[in-house]
């Protein structure tokens, strides 16, 4: 049986090296990946001649500018990696036929509904950097039409220093306390989950756009206790309010997504994000 070629975009960041890492341990994978220096999405010319001389049967986009208040004065560098990035992988993907996975954003809501969003639900961005994300999606679709999943997923975690958990362990070193936002909901997602449920979607076929999380949902508060409780860190937090942070990037106060669609198409439940960071972590 022939093996299939998938090619990683952004391999160096927390999911990206998670693909890379199972990728490269199944027998019926053969994985090129690639760093920004080597491919930077937003070059339309690298993008198309490497995939065009690859070949690949799956692109798997990791390539994200995910720096949510920086976002808000560097625009241009957010638009060219999260909107212009995926429509040169969909340009260059429908001119070899290779199938596209790209990964969204749950701050592509407004958090204004009660309730878990689904994937019918309104988009309404509040900030700079959802508004990259969402033209991404958009970029994507009208290219590809067909042969793409686009995976929307919420506070990401897992091996490397971009995502909320290192973060609180750099805070624990140097704070006596910490406050943290109690008023901020959304449902950790770990890169382990990310990637076991990506693989299952090749798998099985699908398309389309979906919302690809672990089960529940929490408040920053709720995550940070849950982290340090696992880790035996004895630090007090702070509930504290998202206005007390005058952070540059308005976010959404609840942005909590549904699993149910992509567990009902695969035949299987996700995780509790709790049942999920335990067993991350204490691996």
């Amino acid at each position: 049986m022939k093996k299939l070629k998938f090619l990683i975009t952004g391999a160096k960041g927390q999911l990206g090296r998670k693909f890379v890492k199972i990728l490269n341990q199944k027998d019926g994978a053969e994985c090129y990946s690639f760093g920004k220096e080597v491919l930077d999405v937003s070059d339309f010319r690298k993008t198309f001649e490497i995939i065009k001389d690859i070949k690949p049967d799956v692109v798997i986009n990791c390539s994200a500018y995910n720096w949510v208040d920086k976002a808000e004065e560097e625009f241009e560098k957010a638009f060219l990696i999260n909107a212009l990035g995926p429509l040169n992988l969909a340009i260059a993907c429908q001119e070899v036929d290779s199938f596209l996975v790209h990964y969204s954003t749950d701050y592509v809501f407004d958090g204004k509904k009660e309730g878990f969003y689904s994937e019918e639900d309104k988009t309404n961005p509040l900030n700079k950097y959802a508004l990259s994300k969402y033209i991404g999606e958009k970029n994507l679709i009208a290219i590809k039409e067909d042969k793409f999943l686009i995976f929307r997923t919420s506070w990401v975690y897992g091996e490397g220093k971009q995502n909320f958990l290192y973060k609180l362990t750099q805070w624990a070193q140097s704070q006596e306390y910490l406050k943290i936002a109690c008023d901020e909901f959304s449902v950790p997602t770990s890169t382990k989950t990310i990637v076991e449920i990506t693989l299952e979607a090749l798998k099985k076929g699908l398309t389309g756009l979906y919302h690809l999380v672990n089960s529940g949902y929490a408040s920053r508060y709720e995550w940070a206790k849950e982290y340090f409780r696992i880790k035996g860190i004895k630090k007090f937090i702070y509930p504290a309010y998202q206005y007390e942070f005058n952070l540059p990037a308005k976010r959404p106060k609840w942005s909590a997504m549904s699993n149910e669609r992509i567990c009902k198409e695969l035949g299987i439940e996700i995780k509790d994000w709790r049942e999920e960071l335990e067993n991350v972590i204490s691996f």
